[in-house]
């Protein structure tokens, strides 16, 4: 693939202030048309670059958006599952406690 990284001296399409006669004003016309046409070449090429780039980040920031989304979802399941747990976990706690004490005071056990 040809560097098309634009340059100071890629873009010189004038290269001099020369007094040129009527012989040579053809010929200097018909250089400066070429390296004009070249500049306007790479700076298309450049636009070009810039828009398929430009296009791919969008495309990469739908489907990173998409991921996130994604990630919250389950972000936000994880912590109803997690809040599940814990109450689960409170509510059991209390009636094994519930259920020992009732098994001491079944056994006679008045101290607890």
């Amino acid at each position: 693939m040809e560097d098309i990284r634009l340059t100071n001296e890629k873009m010189l399409t004038f290269d001099g202030h020369d007094k040129i006669g009527t012989l040579k004003a053809a010929e200097k016309l018909m250089q400066f048309g070429e390296k004009q046409n070249n500049a306007n070449e790479m700076l298309a090429a450049n636009i070009n670059d810039l828009i398929k780039r430009v296009c791919a980040l969008e495309d990469q920031q739908i489907n990173n958006a998409e991921v996130m989304r994604k990630i919250a979802n389950e972000l936000m399941a994880v912590r109803k599952e997690l809040d599940r747990v814990r109450l689960t976990e409170k509510l059991n706690s209390g009636a094994i406690e519930r259920l020992d004490k009732a098994m001491r005071l079944a056994q006679g056990d008045t101290e607890s």
